[in-house]
């Protein structure tokens, strides 16, 4: 569903803020749903960083294209949107769902670094990409130490 004619930098922009917002969903959802503390402060951490980088992509989104219809975003897969139902426990299915959907923002991001006009896009994506593999390995971490 990608307007292919659309700048890339609004392409990327809505199509992040759409895969930041399932990153969202799934972190409130483990709020409630979390048996371990860590997967808590963790989803507490992606909500405050991913609402901010929301905030701030929308004000650009608004400043750079206002006359410019939803995109749809980049073509691309963006990892799962949800944690899966399953007989693992709640915490191990977060991660299982967690680690491919930061993998699909890294893509997205590695992206536009390649091919963004604003600065402002690479840095962010720059932000991304450290942000979301520090988190990477620390699921990475915590599911080899909770799966005996």
């Amino acid at each position: 569903s990608n307007t292919s004619n659309a700048p890339f930098d609004a392409q990327f922009i809505d199509g992040m803020i759409i895969h930041h917002q399932g990153a969202i969903d799934m972190a409130n959802d483990a709020l409630t749903k979390a048996e371990k503390p860590e997967i808590k402060t963790l989803s507490q951490a992606i909500l405050k960083a991913q609402d901010a980088e929301i905030k701030q992509m929308k004000g650009w989104r608004t400043q750079w294209y206002p006359d410019l219809k939803e995109t749809g975003g980049m073509s691309m897969d963006m990892g799962p949107m949800s944690v899966k139902d399953g007989t693992e426990p709640y915490d191990i299915r977060f991660i299982d769902a967690m680690i491919p959907h930061h993998e699909g923002a890294i893509a997205m991001a590695k992206e536009a670094l390649q091919k963004a006009e604003k600065p402002e896009l690479k840095t962010l994506a720059e932000e991304i990409i450290k942000a979301q593999t520090a988190e990477i390995e620390q699921m990475k971490q915590w599911r080899a130490a909770w799966v005996k």
